[in-house]
């Protein structure tokens, strides 16, 4: 996950686009609202996208991207941040809350953006997303859906349950974690994108959820079930997306690898940011 300087007081100026893009993820958009939306990722997300394609390597087979996405995540666990160490170990209650406040958006309703992205694949490639996707939502059994694990870590941290109160405090790199999201699975030109991201994602959280886990546990929280249900699951997710990257007949490499690409840049602007407004007790 790549890091990035220290979040200061004032938002940067995407902050307030980041917020309408999330709004506009959120209802079926008019005309208006649908130029509004592509306005925003045409500004944001799609040069990014755009760029790492044209750079991906030239693989010759999706086993030598896998490799590379391999290496790309041994390399990430090997130079972790300094951050990861003082959540793990340092962090006060206090600390550990906004971050937790920061990835709420996203924690309230994990894993629900995801799902339009199933029909837009292959039928078998989407059906080893499908296998993921269950389990985030808990097999159909509410008390054990991501979301509401993250509900009962708010609860015992004695923090809000509405989605609504979380939208005017959320960093801008917090909304993006969000919005990328919602962009992979519906709005990108290829859900190809989508299985670079996730195959990143369900194997990087193996490492990089490791300091949440470790500060939950040294701060004495008991409903942490959110941070240690993602070590011990995301394994078995991340060979389920390599499955899917597989099982494409044309696989585009260069659009899996931007996806990895992304969502690496974004998940670790969001991490970095969430860490450093904890640090610096910012709102």
């Amino acid at each position: 996950m790549s890091a990035t300087p220290p979040a200061t007081a004032s938002a940067p100026p995407e902050a307030a686009a980041q917020r309408t893009l999330h709004r506009l993820y959120r209802q079926v958009p008019g005309i208006a609202e649908y130029a509004a939306m592509t306005g925003i990722e045409e500004r944001w997300i799609l040069p990014k996208a755009r760029a790492y394609e044209e750079s991906a390597p030239a693989f010759g087979s999706a086993g030598e991207l896998l490799g590379a996405l391999k290496d790309v995540l041994a390399n990430e666990e090997a130079t972790l941040p300094e951050s990861h160490t003082f959540l793990a170990e340092h962090a006060t209650l206090e600390q550990f809350k906004v971050v937790v406040r920061e990835f709420a958006l996203d924690g309230l309703t994990e894993s629900e953006s995801l799902l339009p992205v199933v029909p837009r694949l292959p039928y078998r490639s989407g059906m080893a997303v499908f296998r993921v996707l269950i389990d985030e939502l808990g097999c159909g059994n509410e008390e054990k859906a991501h979301s509401q694990l993250y509900r009962d870590l708010l609860d015992e941290l004695g923090m809000s349950l509405e989605l609504d109160d979380y939208l005017e405090v959320t960093s801008p790199q917090g909304y993006a974690y969000v919005n990328m999201f919602h962009w992979l699975a519906s709005r990108a030109v290829s859900p190809q994108y989508f299985l670079g991201a996730y195959a990143y994602f369900e194997s990087s959280v193996l490492y990089g959820f490791q300091s949440f886990a470790r500060a939950a546990q040294r701060l004495g929280i008991v409903r942490g079930g959110y941070y240690s249900e993602h070590l011990y699951i995301d394994e078995y997710h991340s060979n389920h997306m390599r499955t899917a990257i597989r099982a494409l007949e044309e696989p585009d490499l260069a659009k899996i690898w931007a996806g990895v690409r992304l969502t690496s840049d974004i998940v670790g602007e969001a991490t970095e940011t969430a860490i450093a407004l904890a640090r610096a007790g910012a709102r």
